[in-house]
Order: structure tokens, then C-alpha cells, then sequence
């Protein structure tokens, strides 16, 4: 493991899922994990959804005003593959990042166990090398159709991590696009963005480039490369994959050093791992000149406030 006070090496893993195999997913991240520490990674980062799937070109037999019986079903084997946390898999992944050293962050489909214990997340699990889990953050707006099969986080799971090397946090693909979303970010003094996605387009490299500059942060974009053949055969609801191209997402996995400048990536169209050092003063270099909730911004003029309470469905009078 390559961490200090001032540097680090980190590696973004565009790994390949394991549709509706849970363990699999699981084993595969550990797998991974420990090829990116051998290499000497301190910080190694997931995609989006990456334990539990992110269902390209899946609608679950859903219309307006109509749900099927495949898709139901379909949706109870998607819900079955997804996480509670903490969890047994929790507890694994904490192990992994102790025996290996590192802090990990893994997107992961989030299991509500609270409550319902039916609603769904999209969420990004921080663990340290104290083999502990740091932190979560759900994804606070699905995109699209996303909005069918995924519930909304709230301010609560937020988390910016302490790390030897400096402050890791982030959001999920198009949160990126939320100006006041990045501005929590930014005024919890991130600096290590972390930014797993679904968004393959090239365009998406000039919103990780963007953050990096209007943060002066270090960004880390990371993908999936995902093709059709990748779901089971038996999958119930295959038909609604045709007219999607074989390629479901072509990764695109970068890193964007606090003044734009791309440090290592993009990559486009296979499975690989991603390793960059960073030089945390860096991130003090580039504030010279704009510092977004520093000496750049005008409180005066501009007024933001995060509600960071639980929005709880039910209020079990515990507290």
C-alpha cells in the first residue's frame, strides 16, 4: 500500500459485473481489490452499482399504468442479489480492506433493512484499513428510469472520510450534474472526489474534468464495461434487451488531477484497473487562486444550507 501524509496511489477498477450473484460480486471485488494493493494502491475505488448490477436496458416489465408478471419476478431476483448494511458482505469487504491495508469504496444496490425491507437503494460503501465501514452515501435522485427501481437517499448519507492522505468523498453519476450536491461536497472540504457512474458517453469526461477545477480536488471517474451476454441466459425478461448494442457501456474510467489535468485514462471498451499518485499539495496549489467555499465565495451574497437529519417513514420513538 502506497499512503503517506502527502501522497497516494490510488487505483479505479472497471471491472465487469456478476448479474444477480451477489457472492460472486462480492468475490470479485476482494479479487480485485488485492490485485490493486499488490500493485501498491492505497485507495481503490468501484463503479456505480457494481455489487447487485446496474440493469442496463432493463424496464422490469414495466409500462405506464401496467406491470408484468416476468418483471415482478425478475425485480424479486434483482432484490434478492442486493446488500443489507451491514451485512455479512459488510463485514467481509471490512476484512478484505484490513488484511489488505486500504480504503475501499464499492457501489453497491442497497437493501432498505430498517424499514420496508423492500425499497432499494443505489449506494456507495466507504471501508477503511481498520477494517471498519466508514461511511454510505445513496444516491439522493435516480435518473430516468432509474426512478422505477430505486428509493432516494437523504441528507444523512453524506459522508466526507478522514484519510491519513487527505478527505475522500463523493456522489453518484448524474448527482454530478447537481451544483448544490458537489457544494456539500466542496464545503466538507473533499479532496478526493469520488464519482462512480453508468455514463459511459465521452462527454462525461468534461463533468469529472469540471469538478476537478471547480473544486480544485482530485477526481476519480469510474465505469463498468458491460455487454449483453453478461446476464444470465435465463434472464425472464431478455426480450427487453433487443435493439440495446452488444456493448451496454464501454467504461470510460478516468483521473482528473485539481487543475483539470487528466492523470491517468480514459479506458474505453474492457475490464481493467486504473493507477495514479497523487500529490495531495496539489490540491493546496490549486486553491491559490479559487477556492470554491473559500476565499471565492460570497456568503454575503449566496446562502446554502445541507439538511443532513434522517428522513424517517416511520418514527419508532427509539431515540
Amino acid at each position: 500500500m502506497s499512503v503517506s501524509s502527502d501522497k497516494v496511489k490510488v487505483a479505479v477498477v472497471q471491472a465487469s459485473p456478476r448479474y444477480f450473484d451477489r457472492e460472486g460480486s462480492v468475490e470479485k471485488v476482494i479479487r480485485m481489490t488485492r490485485e490493486a494493493s499488490e500493485a501498491g494502491a492505497g485507495l481503490v475505488l468501484f463503479p456505480e452499482a457494481y455489487v447487485g448490477g446496474y440493469p442496463w436496458g432493463l424496464a422490469f416489465g414495466t409500462a405506464v399504468g401496467g406491470r408484468s408478471p416476468a418483471g415482478r419476478r425478475t425485480w424479486e431476483r434483482y432484490w434478492a442479489s442486493a446488500m443489507e448494511v451491514p451485512g455479512p458482505e459488510t463485514a467481509r469487504l471490512a476484512e478484505a480492506a484490513k488484511e489488505l491495508g486500504v480504503y475501499l469504496a464499492v457501489g453497491i444496490i442497497e437493501r432498505d433493512g430498517t424499514y420496508s425491507r423492500g425499497t432499494l437503494f443505489c449506494t456507495l460503501l466507504y471501508f477503511g484499513p481498520q477494517g471498519t465501514l466508514l461511511g454510505k452515501h445513496r444516491k439522493l435522485k435516480p435518473t430516468a428510469a432509474e426512478r422505477l427501481i430505486w428509493g432516494e437517499g437523504d441528507g444523512s448519507t453524506l459522508p466526507v472520510i478522514p484519510a491519513p492522505f487527505g478527505r475522500v468523498g463523493g456522489l453518484i453519476c448524474w448527482e454530478n450534474y447537481m451544483p448544490l450536491a458537489r457544494m456539500a461536497m466542496y464545503g466538507k472540504g473533499v479532496e478526493v472526489y469520488l464519482a462512480p457512474t453508468a455514463d459511459a458517453r465521452e462527454r462525461w469526461q468534461s463533468t469529472l474534468q469540471h469538478i476537478a477545477l471547480e473544486g480544485r480536488c482530485f477526481v476519480l471517474g469510474c465505469n463498468q464495461f458491460v455487454t449483453r451476454d453478461m446476464y444470465p441466459p435465463d434472464l425472464e425478461i431478455k426480450e427487453e434487451l433487443e435493439g440495446w448494442p452488444e456493448v451496454l457501456c464501454r467504461g470510460g474510467s478516468a483521473v482528473y488531477g485539481p487543475l483539470g489535468d487528466l492523470l491517468a485514462g480514459p479506458l474505453w471498451d474492457e475490464e481493467g484497473i486504473l493507477f495514479a499518485d497523487l500529490e495531495m499539495a496539489e490540491v493546496a496549489r490549486g486553491k491559490f487562486d479559487f477556492d470554491v467555499t473559500g476565499h471565492y465565495a460570497r456568503p454575503d451574497v449566496f446562502h446554502f444550507r445541507v439538511d443532513q437529519e434522517p428522513r424517517r417513514p416511520v418514527d419508532l420513538g427509539e431515540d
